[in-house]
């Protein structure tokens, strides 16, 4: 009776350490598995917002600099905010802007806005002519993508795309957006991105 009980006290005691021994072990490999998941994910997310803080900077800088860039020539800003009322107006004005753009040595690329409501204009489809003629790199933006159907979007896209080709071998890049619902920003960043990364 007293081997019985001696041999139930000892199995006892094994099972208590050997459980012991397992739940600290387990508790210690928890809590260092989630301090270095914890150490992990501080430092990736850290990493990250430097980046993006890097980024987000070249990004505030480079449209700064191109949104502008207009302001400093106070000739061009009087004609862009001008409406010509005769024709020697209106050639006034477009030799002063395309003065302005020929005398931009550091131009590396010139985003044309079109209002996607409208079918193409004399007046669009001459300046861009212009600018093919003198060798200009230039890019499309359709704006205003948000006050028509996306149906009627792709329609007029393909009136203007059609258009151009008419003159042009090649259609140059198009991006569309909308200031109001802020579509296509991601794009239009990304394209000015590209842009810088292949100077």
């Amino acid at each position: 009776m007293l081997k019985g009980s001696v041999k139930q006290k000892l199995f006892l005691m094994i099972s208590v350490l050997i459980l012991v021994s397992v739940s600290a072990a387990t508790i210690l490999s928890d809590r260092s598995y989630r301090n270095d998941l914890i150490a992990q994910s501080t430092q990736s997310t850290r990493q990250l917002l430097e980046q993006l803080s890097i980024n987000l900077d070249t990004y505030i800088d480079e449209l700064f600099r191109l949104c502008l860039s207009p302001y400093y020539n106070k000739r061009v800003m009087e004609q862009l905010e001008s409406t010509p009322a005769t024709a020697a107006e209106r050639l006034n004005k477009q030799r002063i802007i395309e003065d302005y753009i020929l005398e931009r040595e550091q131009l590396t690329n010139l985003f044309v806005l079109i209002d996607c409501r409208h079918e193409p204009q004399k007046i669009d489809l001459e300046f861009m002519e212009w600018l093919g003629e003198n060798e200009i790199p230039f890019s499309l933006i359709f704006t205003k993508i948000d006050k028509i159907s996306k149906g009627r979007l792709q329609e007029n896209l393909k009136v203007y795309q059609t258009k151009l080709l008419e003159s042009w071998e090649e259609l140059p890049p198009i991006l569309l957006s909308s200031s109001e619902k802020k579509e296509g920003r991601d794009k239009i960043l990304n394209y000015i991105d590209e842009i810088n990364k292949s100077l």
